[in-house]
């Protein structure tokens, strides 16, 4: 009984210091804190399925009256994308009123919008078990200056 007691307590102990470590090895040379990503907007998806949408209303037309059909022309007229459990997002805007935030997918060049209940500033492991970092998901941290520059350059048709 003893022995299972403290096998127990260990398995405890060790679950507390993995839930307090800091994020994985992000760029070459820093670690940022979770609380720190946070703090710059980003946010972890709980839900899955078609909940990232073009505009608001098309978020409260898949949510409130959610079917197949519906989903899959949503989806086929690229209006609604899938969004999966542990992908990180980065927020830019928040319509507290309506209760729908304006997120960055990685990879989607449009900004799409989704309900904020099914975001959160805590880390989720994606399905391989791995918490997403900005340069893993694929978005641009606007305050990295290197970035920042060479996207700037691009807009305006010069090459870094």
């Amino acid at each position: 009984m003893i022995a299972i007691l403290a096998v127990w307590v260990i398995g405890l102990s060790l679950t507390g210091t993995a839930l307090a470590d800091d994020l994985p090895q992000i760029g070459y040379s820093e670690r940022i804190p979770i609380k720190d990503l946070a703090a710059k907007g980003y946010r972890w998806v709980t839900v899955d399925g078609p909940y990232a949408c073009v505009t608001e209303e098309e978020v409260r037309k898949i949510t409130s009256s959610r079917t197949d059909l519906a989903e899959l022309h949503m989806v086929e007229e690229g209006r609604a994308y899938y969004m999966i459990p542990g992908t990180l997002v980065r927020v830019t805007q928040d319509d507290r009123a309506n209760g729908m935030s304006e997120i960055l997918l990685g990879g989607i060049t449009k900004p799409l919008w989704t309900c904020h209940k099914f975001l959160t500033a805590r880390p989720i492991r994606d399905i391989y078990g791995i918490v997403e970092t900005p340069d893993t998901a694929g978005l641009i941290d606007p305050s990295d200056s290197v970035a920042g520059t060479a996207l700037n350059e691009r807009s305006r048709g010069k090459t870094p």
